[in-house]
């Protein structure tokens, strides 16, 4: 219920004022978060991040990711940067959690354009991570933009390996066999991602990319981005 975030605003806002410092902020980051106001959400976790680092508590590394994702998801690609910047820069952050943040640092990069960049950070993570199917998600949907069909078809071959169910990765899959020129592969793709997640948007863009050849021909593009995440 919209409510209660609103509430816990108040309440993390009042504790903040009363000297709750760090957690109060966070909380406050939170709560933002809940109402999807990611830009303020994105202010606070820095801002929590700065004090804990003041204080040399280690969860400032983790606050700066929360700032990051926030940030990713109010579009602000450049900040997102800075803030992933932040926290790859301290040695707080277990290997997994590195893994992730190089993934996420790799989303902001390419928001700004930089592909190049984007490939090292993917990379790193895939080094780290490697039995993340959202990492290979991104892998792959970074070489079908960079024209690498080879590339794009093997690493979300490894990604529908770990998440067979996915639409995500269903939809992506199915873009990159239209591009390969595989047609009927691509077009049984956009039907199991079609039914993987029904009514979502995933599918309704799967549902789409067959309707616009009437389920025979080249099939259609769809959309398949990756969805932004929540600070975690």
């Amino acid at each position: 219920m919209r409510r209660e975030p609103e509430r816990a605003v108040t309440v993390a806002n009042d504790w903040r004022i009363r000297g709750g410092g760090v957690l109060a902020r966070q909380c406050l980051g939170l709560a933002y978060v809940a109402l999807e106001r990611w830009a303020p959400a994105a202010v606070v976790f820095e801002q929590a991040a700065r004090e804990a680092e003041t204080e040399q508590r280690p969860e400032h590394a983790d606050l700066w990711v929360q700032a990051g994702n926030a940030w990713l998801a109010a579009n602000e690609g450049a900040k997102a940067r800075a803030a992933f910047d932040a926290a790859l820069a301290t040695t707080l952050l277990a290997p997994e959690m590195r893994g992730e943040v190089h993934l996420d640092r790799a989303r902001a990069l390419v928001a700004l354009g930089d592909l190049g960049g984007a490939r090292t950070d993917i990379d790193k993570g895939l080094e780290l991570v490697p039995s993340d199917p959202f990492a290979w998600y991104l892998s792959a949907a970074l070489a079908l933009r960079q024209g690498d069909l080879p590339r794009a078809r093997r690493d979300i071959a490894k990604a529908i390996g770990g998440a067979p169910d996915d639409a995500m990765l269903l939809l992506l899959a199915g873009n990159i066999a239209g591009a390969s020129g595989e047609e009927e592969a691509a077009r049984d793709f956009y039907r199991r991602s079609a039914r993987a997640a029904p009514g979502s948007d995933t599918a309704r863009a799967a549902e789409a990319a067959l309707a616009a050849n009437g389920g025979a021909g080249s099939p259609a593009t769809a959309t398949s981005e990756p969805a932004p995440k929540a600070p975690r």
